[in-house]
């Protein structure tokens, strides 16, 4: 299997500020384009695009191409499991959803300590065991948001895991906050096939500074920032797949240009990351990726993402980034970094770590404080 995994995660709108309203027949020109050149792929979860995304995988794949030309992935979703019998009935929804009798990878989403208690509590493995039993799972397994112990327990007390899905690229390989090396060498410990996440981390190293740009150029010109991220993800020999999500023709193309005949990384290239990482973090004030899993039980309807992103904006480019212009956008249809409540709902989904609440004071003190 070719290494570009296709995430339907951040598929084209119509509309950019509804996630239901996909682009149907730009996602069907990336699918065939993906396909034809030999990837095959495909992963999708039960949250994403407001709920959506299997949907869609329907429309775009499952309903225009034999069952055996491509392999699926789904997850179950965590946060509604309040008991074994729930795992069914979401299982089930989704199989219709995609039109499918079989998923090729199912996972359990987004697991940590609070997620794995809940495994424990309902039975979650076992059941995994039981759908893979009953040929409605090829491949069981979960994708994981905690630390390097966490993972060690979970996969000593469920060897039976097939593969993990982890958040890997250059920026968090060493993070304190994600850890990525030190999950991805208790994958290769326990000797499990890795599937990669958030390799260019929601965007955040295809958006790198000029100074990058030319450094990674110097080396290889014909690359893209992009090409950089996923091929350092894929250059790991654990890795079974790298996903992408990719959001329009384009950025399904330039994928598809290196990683059709990959090649992995040279020392030059791991030199100029190096170099790269420490250019970004010199000057990224806030690591997020826009998962925007943080959004929806946000009571005040604070877009905590978007507000981030100005607020890096701002600090890295100045006045003339246009985030002001950008804040008072947002700020007109959501609620205001200041207008927080300190639930901490957003901070305990958060895959990155991130102390949300004190951030948005920051974001609050740059954008709400009237200049004197």
């Amino acid at each position: 299997m070719k290494k570009l995994g296709f995430g339907l995660m951040r598929m084209p709108l119509t509309d950019p500020k509804d996630q239901k309203s996909v682009d149907i027949e730009q996602v069907c020109k990336m699918v065939d384009t993906f396909l034809a050149k030999g990837f095959t792929y495909f992963d999708t979860a039960y949250v994403y695009h407001s709920g959506d995304s299997e949907r869609v995988a329907k429309k775009v794949l499952v309903d225009r191409y034999p069952r055996d030309s491509y392999t699926l992935a789904t997850k179950l979703p965590m946060f509604l499991v309040d008991s074994y019998e729930k795992q069914e009935q979401l299982f089930n929804e989704q199989l219709e959803k995609c039109g499918v009798e079989f998923f090729d990878y199912y996972l359990l989403h987004a697991m940590s300590a609070e997620n794995l208690k809940k495994a424990r509590e309902f039975d979650s493995f076992k059941f995994l065991l039981e759908k893979k039993a009953q040929g409605k799972i090829k491949n069981a397994g979960f994708s994981f948001h905690d630390t390097p112990e966490v993972l060690e327990e979970i996969l000593t007390d469920f060897p039976e895991a097939d593969f993990v899905q982890l958040q890997i690229n250059y920026l968090d390989w060493e993070s304190a906050n994600v850890q990525s090396r030190a999950c991805y060498e208790v994958c290769v410990k326990h000797g499990k096939p890795v599937v990669v996440m958030e390799p260019i981390k929601g965007g955040t190293l295809a958006a790198v500074s000029d100074e990058i740009v030319n450094m990674f150029k110097a080396v290889r010109p014909e690359l893209s920032p992009s090409a950089w991220a996923v091929r350092y993800a894929a250059s790991l020999e654990n890795v079974m797949v790298v996903l992408s999500g990719m959001s329009n023709i384009a950025q399904m193309e330039d994928n598809a240009s290196y990683m059709e005949n990959f090649e992995p990384l040279t020392k030059p290239e791991y030199e100029a990351i190096d170099k790269a990482v420490e250019n970004i973090k010199a000057n990224v004030a806030i690591p997020c990726t826009a998962c925007r899993y943080c959004v929806d039980g946000c009571p005040m309807n604070i877009a905590i993402p978007d507000y981030f992103r100005v607020y890096n904006d701002i600090k890295q480019f100045g006045e003339i980034s246009g985030a002001r212009w950008h804040f008072s956008e947002i700020s007109g249809e959501n609620g205001k970094p200041s207008e927080c409540v300190a639930c901490g709902q957003c901070e305990g989904i958060c895959p990155q770590h991130l102390q949300i609440i004190d951030l948005l004071k920051d974001v609050a003190e740059v954008f709400e404080t009237q200049k004197k």
